[in-house]
């Protein structure tokens, strides 16, 4: 607490108080209350009768509406500011009587120390030009903030459905009526049943126990195509270690292990009893047919009707955005959809230059390679491929990808960073040549072009070329400690920012707008990218990743969790932000709402701390 001459000098400054004689202002003070309000203790509660404004000598103290679960913040409050403007209606007389006022609560955000100043006080003051006007210039500064920021939190409601949303269990959408065969059943007898009961898969059970499952793919491909007899038992053409899923688990759970998997019947699963099944066809019947039509189109597509594709994924991540889907399992279906896509332009390219003369990979880099592409971005991309004498034909191969792929929605590479151009394809021992020359001149652009490759993924082609080509890259890491120094010291040219307690506020912002690809995700990714290839893990996902380094105990299970609940935070906003407005990576706080800006805090200090952790290696 001041003592009284204490107290003059810390007011006679503030505009409310500045200009008047020191016998006149101590006056006043003798009229006003100092109170000082521990860490998080109320100052005001809604619908408590206010006796004045609050001038916050020392702290900081937020405004907040309590909805539901959560707060609503609405304005931060820091030392020199004024509290309960909206009391004024009060004070001038023109308020109108709703019965009970549905006013917001204030609280100290930590120790804060707070002058109140009585209607008695302000009365004394109105009278002085300086004094109504700086009030006056206050609130409507307060206002237009408010304002600007509620339309833009009610438009993006509006495109997102920021309301509750129904989210189906499987246990509402499975069949419970589960048809089984013990693994002793024909072939004959199964396929009798998937016609008796118009179904396309029997489950085989013993003893209560799943032990295999036989679809109607399996009777053509392992039976037919085979000429079994259809006396061949059912345990010798079943699928063993069935993909289950439990009854509690969401639809788009089940969606993404269908996809995942390449599986389309789910046996429902708990505690080793079977309870139901749920089949693709049927999920996406019940909950989201646009998925189905959409993975028919790109299987059938033909060079005419891929620029079609790109309209279907997009009114498909609409419903999910719209579903409020985890982002991670929107993520997941999406990779599976455009990587079925670019196979089927692949695919397509063969049709037109001919069968491969040798083994060949074909690897997407970027955010597809990351596997969170979720808009159609540039192409990013390699091959990999047997033999130096066919160069010819993959130059023809890369050549017809890109221009397939552009036709899909795939901008063309303005780095040219495709398999089009010769130094994005070669053979595994060209390839060892150019890592090797990253490695031994690492200038700023052979690091940037490291960067890129580093975040590939294997798509389209040979398994086992794409191992040795992998093995080929290990061997090259090992010696590769320079490189890797210096690539930690171009991330050190990009530190992760971090955002203090005013980012809350919907206005009053010191900093308005962060680039979340430029200074959030691209260092979060070249982290863990780095942090990888230090312990030998080359390839994947940044989730994979992630559980790689734990399982070496790079990172604790505690801290990795940590990082992939940030990742996701971060990418959620992410993605509903380029969704509105996808020519920008720069986002505006006052089009946040207050969950989301302490999730983007808490999670920027979890990714500051993964690229502090990188550093501390060297």
């Amino acid at each position: 607490m001041f003592a009284k001459t204490e107290l003059f000098e810390a007011v006679k400054f503030h505009p409310f108080f500045r200009g008047l004689p020191a016998e006149e202002a101590m006056s006043l003070l003798e009229w006003c209350e100092q109170k000082m309000f521990s860490k998080n203790e109320v100052m005001l509660s809604a619908n408590e009768k206010r006796k004045g404004l609050i001038l916050l000598l020392d702290g900081v103290a937020e405004v907040y509406v309590e909805h539901g679960d959560h707060d609503e913040v609405l304005e931060v409050i820091q030392k020199g500011d004024l509290i309960g403007f909206s009391s004024l209606a009060d004070f001038l007389g023109v308020s109108k009587q709703r019965g009970k006022d549905e006013m917001v609560s204030v609280r100290a955000v930590e120790r804060s120390l707070v002058l109140i100043i009585p209607f008695s006080v302000i009365a004394q003051r109105w009278g002085d030009q300086h004094v109504h006007d700086y009030l006056l210039a206050q609130v409507a500064v307060r206002l237009k903030d408010v304002y600007s920021s509620l339309a833009e939190q009610i438009k993006q409601a509006r495109r997102f459905g920021d309301t509750s949303s129904l989210v189906l269990r499987v246990q509402d959408l499975m069949a419970h009526n589960v048809i089984d065969s013990p693994p002793q059943a024909t072939v004959q007898d199964i396929a009798k049943k998937m016609v008796s009961y118009h179904i396309s898969s029997v489950l085989i059970t013993e003893n209560g126990q799943l032990e295999g499952i036989i679809t109607e793919k399996d009777l053509v491909e392992r039976v037919i195509g085979k000429s079994l007899p259809y006396d061949t038992e059912a345990k010798q053409i079943m699928t063993k270690n069935v993909v289950t899923i439990s009854r509690f688990a969401y639809y788009y759970d089940a969606l993404s292990v269908m996809l995942e998997n390449g599986v389309k019947h789910l046996p429902v699963v708990d505690d080793g009893r079977v309870e139901g099944i749920i089949t693709f066809s049927d999920l996406l019947r019940k909950k989201n047919e646009s998925i189905m039509r959409t993975i028919q189109q790109i299987d059938d597509a033909s060079e005419e009707t891929l620029p079609k594709i790109k309209t279907a994924i997009y009114e498909l991540l609409a419903t999910m955005l719209r579903e409020q889907i985890p982002v991670f399992h929107c993520l997941k279906i999406l990779t599976k959809l455009y990587d079925r896509l670019v196979s089927r332009c692949i695919a397509l390219t063969i049709q037109a230059c001919g069968e491969p003369p040798s083994r060949f990979a074909f690897y997407q880099m970027g955010s597809s390679g990351r596997g969170e592409q979720f808009l159609l971005t540039d192409q990013d991309h390699f091959l990999v491929y047997e033999g130096e004498e066919h160069e010819k034909y993959f130059s023809r191969l890369g050549n017809g990808i890109v221009k397939i792929m552009e036709k899909a929605g795939y901008e063309r590479c303005k780095g040219k960073m495709m398999s089009s151009e010769s130094q994005w394809r070669g053979s595994v021992e060209r390839w060892k040549d150019r890592l090797r020359e990253w490695i031994i001149y690492a200038t700023n652009d052979n690091l940037l072009l490291a960067q890129n490759f580093f975040s590939h993924r294997f798509v389209y082609g040979d398994a086992s070329l794409c191992e040795e080509f992998t093995e080929m890259i290990k061997e090259q890491m090992k010696r590769a400690k320079i490189f890797l120094f210096r690539l930690v010291e171009l991330e050190k040219q990009h530190e992760i920012p971090t955002l203090d307690h005013p980012i809350r506020s919907i206005f009053r912002l010191e900093r308005k707008t962060i680039d979340i690809k430029k200074e959030v995700l691209f260092p979060y990714h070249h982290g863990i990218q780095i942090l990888s290839l230090i312990h030998g893990i080359i390839s994947g996902t940044p989730m994979e990743r992630i559980e790689q380094l734990k399982e070496k105990k790079v990172l604790s299970e505690h801290f990795a969790k940590d990082i992939q609940t940030a990742a996701e935070e971060v990418l959620k906003i992410y993605m509903r932000h380029k969704w509105q407005n996808p020519s920008t990576s720069v986002l505006s706080f006052t089009a946040m709402t207050t969950r989301e800006k302490d999730e983007l805090m808490l999670s920027l200090k979890t990714l500051k701390q993964l690229q502090n952790h990188l550093f501390s290696h060297f």
